[in-house]
């Protein structure tokens, strides 16, 4: 059975990307369609999609085009059945160099987090504190 293919304003919403950040990793070569239709329209198979959250999931991170380049090249490689042991071999060494180097940039956005929410907790205390201390007395003389 033949896959399915859809259009790139169903993957731009299935993905949560506009049509112009689909079209941009095109040109820089990080997604390519599967086919164009007659009119020209670009069609997207499931992995294509998969390929393009895999590059939303790391630009959160501070991955540069370059790196999800890098990134892509190795996965492809791996799925390459006709790909030669050395190539495979430095593909599994990018994979795990990526898979520490995500883990560490998660690290220190979970510590932004903790400083982000302390901070959001007293800007609350303090605008209480300021609603409070505006009030009128209700003491009756």
């Amino acid at each position: 059975m033949p896959e399915r293919l859809v259009q790139i304003g169903a993957v731009a919403d299935r993905v949560g990307l506009s049509l112009r950040t689909v079209r941009y990793y095109e040109e820089l070569g990080l997604l390519v369609p599967e086919a164009r239709t007659q009119g020209g329209f670009r069609m997207y198979s499931d992995d294509q999609v998969k390929r393009l959250q895999l590059i939303k999931r790391m630009k959160p991170l501070g991955f540069s085009v370059q790196e999800m380049g890098e990134l892509l090249h190795a996965r492809d490689t791996l799925r390459d059945v006709s790909a030669p042991p050395a190539a495979a071999e430095a593909a599994r060494e990018t994979l795990g160099s990526f898979a520490k180097g995500a883990a560490e940039r998660c690290e220190q956005l979970r510590d932004q987090l903790v400083e982000a929410e302390a901070f959001a907790e007293q800007v609350r205390r303090e605008s209480r504190r300021a609603r409070r201390s505006r009030q009128p007395s209700s003491s009756t003389p």
